[in-house]
């Protein structure tokens, strides 16, 4: 009789280096995913003015840009122009879903005061309280 030869075992796969990787990769993709926001391009008036205090909810901001294409800060597809009807519309549905959204205007300083006017118009009509303008400051 043969004696019986013991076979090794399979090698074990060692998962640890691709567990740092993931966790790198992870802090890296926590570290990054802020800043990849969604805007449209506009070069703001310069003010003497002073920037608001921190408010408890995010503020639903409106782009007017060069053209006078207007943009809104909700939704997707955030970079792509709307005219003043779904302006009208998605600014009613964040003010019903949360009444107390401060609502901002954000126009490019080449625009035509009057598209300017005109978001703040259909912002109001869609029953915004109040509405400010964003600006940069002189020093930047």
């Amino acid at each position: 009789m043969k004696p019986r030869t013991r076979r090794k075992p399979m090698a074990d796969i060692n998962v640890v280096p691709y567990i740092d990787v993931m966790l790198v990769l992870l802090v890296i993709f926590m570290i990054t995913a802020p800043l990849l926001t969604q805007g449209v391009q506009v070069e703001l008036p310069r003010t003497a003015s002073e920037p608001l205090d921190r408010q408890q909810q995010e503020p639903l901001v409106v782009t007017v840009d060069v053209d006078g294409n207007f943009f809104i800060s909700v939704g997707d597809h955030q970079d792509k122009p709307i005219d003043a009807q779904t302006l009208a519309a998605r600014t009613a549905a964040v003010l019903r879903h949360k009444p107390g959204t401060p609502v901002m205007v954000r126009a490019d300083d080449q625009v035509n005061y009057g598209r300017v006017v005109d978001a703040m118009s259909v912002l109001s009509n869609a029953g915004a309280p109040s509405v400010g303008l964003i600006t940069r400051p002189l020093a930047e």
